[in-house]
């Protein structure tokens, strides 16, 4: 083995100057070839193009990069019309090798519509919308291809799943076009990106649908702009964006347009129709298929931020002294009972509240408010959110980080309900969930169907009638006689609960309370 090593030790020097000059005049020949290509490709795709387009080979996206991520992204190119300055450097796509040894450009996907609860659609470039009665995004086609008249008509609500609740939601339709014609002329030009959403659905009607399909996915998509991006908002209901005016002050900076009664062509270097929602579950998130990782969280605190509410832990409890003595402080925490007025209300509001006080508890009554920025504050000076299921528990969001739910789920088999609506959501928020289901005893469906009847005995086959029979007998027929007795354990954990903030907060565990 040795022999080849020394035979290649003895070659001539003369030998390995000949090689040296060979290679040099091959890569000189490969650098004059590849250049004259790429300024070939960038000539043609410059003269596609319409005022100002951004191009950009990759995948578009409306979030900003990590200084790792852009070091790894391709450069991005501006390029005018009739500009015939070609760039020094500029990078081209990598990938399948097209005539003549070119790298075939990709073609990229503008809308995504695999999503189960949302479509969305991105585009940068010339982007001009019109919203009063055409309802378009017209935007200049990208340079991967012939794609002249594309387009894409979704309805920019997350909910598209529930047919029933996007059905007063009106279609967007974006198209790509090079001749915009003088009724796309601009009227007014941004150098900000566009969002356009719809409300509709059943925002607007139940305040977890607000939340749930509107407000989380809209943090998602505007957080990442920090402000510098401009709303439209389609299907709006009157008084909606001014009772969540504090989310969408500090989303953007500008005022909300309302998009089906502009009848401006307004302009813009990007834009995204529709909101993204990283998980499919209702009122949820999940960090691990959020480009910036947000999570319910981050919502929570961002929603405490945009109200101005003061307490982000809940207060601060008086610590058991050594030997089992109880302090004399007088602190409470606050308990908030969410009473209801009509449906799955409690027909036992004053015994509830002299068991609660009974258990160390400061007890507010009180029905959900439309004043949201009132309503907030008062939640926000609780440590205990209290209420049957429903809308009013959505709530939690507005609790100090670390505060506590109880949700107590009627009759008839409502644990996926109770689960999917409350249960998870509450955890992802790092709020401590407690979760009481009433018995036979403690429905006042007792006092409408016999024990026999299938509402007892076979509640599943209730469900199984269909969303109107189950609604109509488990949520709306149904209201709630609390015992006392049975639930007091659930506020003592509560308050456990509560107190071991306080034991947290210094490094401490239950078990070291004592002293030892």
């Amino acid at each position: 083995m040795a022999k080849p090593f020394r035979n290649l030790n003895r070659a001539k020097p003369q030998s390995y100057g000949v090689g040296l000059l060979v290679v040099l005049i091959l890569v000189s020949l490969t650098y004059v070839t590849m250049s004259g290509t790429n300024k070939m490709r960038i000539s043609m795709a410059n003269s596609q193009l319409v005022q100002v387009v951004d191009v950009n080979y990759t995948s578009i996206k409306s979030y900003p990069s990590t200084g790792k991520e852009a070091a790894e992204k391709e450069k991005v190119v501006v390029l005018e019309k009739n500009s015939s300055a070609v760039p020094e450097e500029v990078f081209l796509p990598t990938g399948r090798t097209g005539d003549r040894g070119v790298p075939a450009v990709e073609k990229k996907p503008i809308c995504d519509l695999s999503n189960r609860k949302s479509d969305v659609c991105e585009a940068a470039g010339d982007v001009r919308i019109v919203g009063k009665n055409t309802r378009m995004v017209y935007v200049a086609p990208p340079p991967d291809g012939n794609r002249e008249g594309e387009s894409w008509t979704i309805k920019p609500y997350a909910r598209k799943w529930d047919v029933g609740s996007g059905g007063s939601v009106r279609e967007v339709t974006l198209r790509l076009v090079n001749d915009y014609g003088d009724e796309a002329r601009c009227a007014v030009n941004y150098s900000i990106p566009a969002l356009v959403f719809a409300i509709g659905g059943w925002s607007g009607i139940n305040f977890f649908h607000d939340f749930g399909d509107v407000l989380v996915p809209l943090f998602q998509s505007a957080a990442p702009f920090s402000g510098e991006v401009q709303l439209l908002v389609a299907n709006n209901k009157p008084g909606w964006v001014q009772k969540f005016r504090p989310y969408f002050d500090k989303l953007s900076r500008y005022p909300v347009i309302e998009f089906d009664e502009d009848d401006a062509v307004r302009c813009f270097p990007r834009v995204t129709l529709g909101l993204r929602c990283s998980s499919i579950e209702d009122f949820q998130m999940e960090p691990a298929k959020s480009p910036q990782g947000y999570s319910m969280v981050d919502f929570a605190e961002f929603t405490r931020s945009a109200f101005g509410l003061p307490r982000e832990r809940p207060t601060l409890l008086p610590e058991p002294l050594v030997g089992g003595e109880q302090s004399t402080a007088k602190a409470k925490a606050r308990l908030m009972l969410i009473a209801r007025a009509k449906t799955r209300r409690f027909t036992n509001v004053e015994e509830i509240v002299r068991m609660a006080e009974g258990a160390g508890f400061e007890v507010v009554v009180t029905e959900a408010s439309d004043d949201i920025a009132k309503f907030s504050r008062v939640v926000n000076s609780c440590d205990v959110l209290m209420g049957v299921h429903g809308s009013a528990l959505t709530n939690m969001v507005f609790l100090p980080r670390g505060g506590v739910v109880i949700q107590v789920v009627p009759w008839g088999k409502l644990d996926w309900i109770a689960g999917h609506y409350f249960r998870d959501p509450a955890k992802q928020m790092e709020v401590k969930y407690l979760e009481y289901s009433i018995n036979e005893e403690e429905t006042t469906l007792s006092e409408q169907y016999p024990r026999e009847h299938a509402v007892f005995k076979d509640p599943m086959s209730v469900h199984h009638q269909g969303w109107d029979t189950f609604s109509r007998i488990f949520l709306k027929e149904q209201n709630v006689r609390l015992n006392v007795t049975r639930f007091r354990p659930f506020l003592d954990r509560a308050r456990l609960f509560i107190s071991q903030q306080h034991t947290q907060a210094q490094d401490l565990d239950l078990d070291q309370r004592g002293g030892g």
